[in-house]
């Protein structure tokens, strides 16, 4: 019985797709003498939570005492754009909480639960964990792991090239693949590129379609070259901020949406510690392959998207990973999903553990 509601509650959270931005996916269930009587999730960034949604769509609140609460995730005991979750639950008269997963966030973990006990609610954690984690497995990264989940994304050929020619824009993959990478950027709060990418591609970097909340365009430019072209996408399209990290401190007259991000020696240790400062919990990784490789070296990335295209160039012609670094051992994948997209092949990999001799 417990497992069909907190079902009910995952299957409620995936409402808020897209809306909550920096905030999980949550959804919450109400039952009563073993009937559903109330559903609600957290359908937008800064407004109410889950179950405060679900003690409020009730249809009387008569119904609510000695009621069960499942949510899929622990509730909040602080007060930040809303109240603390725990105490309306209290307030209600709901008499047990089953959760599906604790919160990994330190401002919430374990406090939630707790705080129910300490005021006599029976409280359950752990049913339908592992798809209850499902629901927001870059938010759970993020606080497990003290860093952004990282997707490194690359369009290529069958023999692993990424371009005819070094410097010469040109789309490897067909129309329908194009597509499935401007939606997916959707899927991340932070789009990273070379100055390289930029100048060559002059890409915009924004989903399409838009969504409500859009993530940071991050260009890593050493240089400071793409100051140099106005003109480009990236300054010209303000529906979201873009932050340049460089080492050239000569940055000016940059657009209000331009952030210049300043270093005298770029690390990727300050790179991180800047991205986890601003809450930046997931990153698409768009290239080109030389960013992909100091990603690669550096051992920060998490998982590898390739649109492969029915092609092949050969020659000299620039590949992906492409750099001067002398390779010490190989890194293994997990495939995770493989299909078609148009003419196009979509490969999907996770990282697995390093093997050591």
């Amino acid at each position: 019985m417990h497992h069909t509601f907190m079902l009910a509650a995952i299957e409620e959270a995936k409402k808020g797709k897209g809306n909550t931005f920096k905030n999980p996916l949550v959804g919450a269930a109400i039952v009563k003498d073993g009937k559903l009587i109330s559903l609600g999730a957290h359908l937008y960034f800064g407004k109410a939570h889950a179950e405060v949604n679900a003690i409020n769509n009730c249809k009387s609140p008569e119904e609510l005492f000695n009621s069960i609460l499942y949510v899929t995730l622990e509730p909040c005991n602080h007060r930040g754009k809303q109240p603390p979750c725990t105490q309306a639950i209290i307030d209600s008269g709901i008499k047990e909480v089953i959760i599906g997963q604790l919160d990994p966030n330190p401002l919430v973990s374990g406090k939630g639960k707790a705080f129910l006990e300490a005021h006599g609610i029976k409280v359950t954690v752990g049913v339908e964990q592992e798809k209850c984690r499902q629901l927001n497995p870059h938010y759970n990264y993020f606080f497990e792991n003290n860093r952004p989940y990282i997707v490194l994304k690359q369009a290529l050929s069958l023999d692993g090239k990424v371009s005819l020619k070094n410097g010469y824009r040109y789309s490897v993959t067909g129309k329908a693949a194009i597509s499935s990478v401007r939606k997916e950027r959707g899927d991340y709060q932070g789009i990273v590129v070379g100055s390289e990418t930029v100048l060559i591609d002059n890409p915009s970097l924004l989903p399409i379609p838009q969504t409500a909340f859009l993530p940071v365009r991050i260009i890593l430019d050493r240089r400071g070259r793409v100051q140099e072209r106005p003109e480009l996408h990236i300054f010209q399209e303000t529906h979201s901020p873009v932050w340049i990290f460089t080492e050239n401190a000569n940055y000016q007259n940059l657009p209000q949406h331009v952030k210049m991000i300043y270093t005298p020696n770029f690390s990727f240790d300050f790179f991180i510690e800047t991205l986890k400062k601003e809450g930046i919990q997931s990153l698409y990784i768009e290239g080109g392959p030389k960013i992909h490789d100091a990603f690669l070296a550096e051992n920060l990335w998490d998982e590898l998207i390739s649109y492969i295209a029915p092609k092949l160039f050969g020659g000299n012609s620039p590949t992906a990973f492409n750099s001067d670094r002398f390779v010490l051992q190989e890194q293994l994948l997990e495939f995770v999903e493989v299909k078609q997209i148009g003419k196009d092949i979509r490969v999907r990999g996770k990282r697995m553990p390093c093997l050591q001799d």
